[in-house]
């Protein structure tokens, strides 16, 4: 059995589901961690030695993923949090470049900095042209939340270098169905509950080399010493040399559910999910006589002011979601022809 075939048999369910972009669906493997955690937590036996395994596991294989090595890689919980220490590493009055109508995670950090930053909005189209010698940071999602839009990363990336900016690029609607690779950008956040079907409570923020020399440790706790466990108590701690230092203090069950979810994607090829989900989704926007997009996606958007669409959908008994004025379907590797066919019939009678 190949990797993706192996993949998909790890869900027990999906059949009409059409929401990963809202949040993802366990994997087999998720729900046995988490039983028998909770099994065994209660039975008076917390286990952990298993816990901080499954925090590295799901480091490395996030690392993996994202085509970095583990060093570079900080864990966390909320994606806020960690635009708001990457936004810490900005002088006062910075121009952010942000694009309009981005995921709110990833805008307001910079916008309630306290230290008057100065967030630029233009459309994600142009954020590549907008950038200029004034511009300190490049913050955008690489597929937008509300219309599933995949940013031109390649150009942004360019146009930051060459005007000397930093770029920060949230993954989150993407790792797990586009391939990323984190090294082309100075730091790369991916909460891991949509599109990596972990537990909510899993995020990573991966750090260049040039980004960690500027950028303070403004939520160290015990799990940024260079050894946790002996970074429990007192001023005496020291941080750990790499991204680690960024880490936030884990939150034990969530990784356990993540760790196995996380290998999973890991040892999958990452062009095979891409060539699956956006097969799917172009069959969809064929059938509803939707046009095609600048680059291709696994979301697809319309529409739809008063929820109308979603309604319907959801009276088939197929799960999809609405924002911004717009319904969206997702499609993930547990979904297959049937969905887009069962989707169009709904929309289409």
């Amino acid at each position: 059995m190949d990797t993706f075939t192996s993949a998909r048999a790890q869900f027990s369910g999906g059949r009409g589901y059409l929401a990963s972009c809202t949040v993802g669906l366990p994997t087999r493997g998720t729900r046995e961690a988490l039983i028998a955690d909770l099994d065994s937590a209660a039975a008076g036996r917390p286990d952990l030695a298993a816990y901080t395994n499954a925090v590295e596991k799901s480091r490395r294989s996030f690392a993996q993923l994202v085509k970095v090595s583990p060093q570079h890689v900080a864990i966390g919980s909320q994606a806020s949090v960690m635009t708001a220490l990457v936004a810490a590493a900005l002088p006062d009055h910075a121009e952010v470049l942000v694009a309009e109508g981005d995921f709110s995670s990833i805008v307001l950090p910079f916008v309630h900095a306290g230290r008057d930053l100065q967030v630029r909005c233009v459309p994600l189209a142009e954020l590549a042209g907008e950038i200029t010698e004034k511009t300190s940071m490049v913050a955008f999602s690489l597929v937008q939340s509300a219309t599933g839009e995949v940013a031109d990363a390649a150009a942004i990336a360019r146009a930051a270098r060459t005007h000397g900016a930093l770029t920060l690029c949230d993954a989150t609607q993407a790792v797990g169905w586009f391939p990323v690779e984190a090294s082309v950008f100075d730091a790369v956040i991916c909460h891991a509950y949509k599109w990596l079907c972990a537990p909510r409570g899993v995020s990573f923020l991966t750090v260049s080399s040039e980004l960690q020399k500027r950028m303070p440790s403004l939520f160290a706790g015990w799990y940024a010493g260079g050894n946790p466990w002996e970074s429990c108590y007192g001023a005496e701690a020291t941080l750990a040399s790499d991204a680690r230092r960024f880490d936030v203090s884990p939150a034990w069950q969530a990784f356990i559910g993540a760790a196995p979810a996380l290998a999973m994607f890991a040892r999958t090829r990452q062009h095979r999910l891409y060539d699956h989900s956006t097969h799917l989704a172009r069959l969809f926007r064929e059938g509803m006589d939707l046009p095609e997009p600048t680059r291709e996606s696994a979301i697809v958007t319309w529409a739809d002011d008063e929820g109308t669409a979603v309604g319907v959908l959801g009276a088939r008994e197929i799960t999809a979601s609405g924002r911004a004025g717009r319904a969206r379907v997702a499609f993930h590797l547990f979904n297959d022809e049937e969905d887009v066919n069962r989707a169009i019939s709904a929309l289409r009678p």
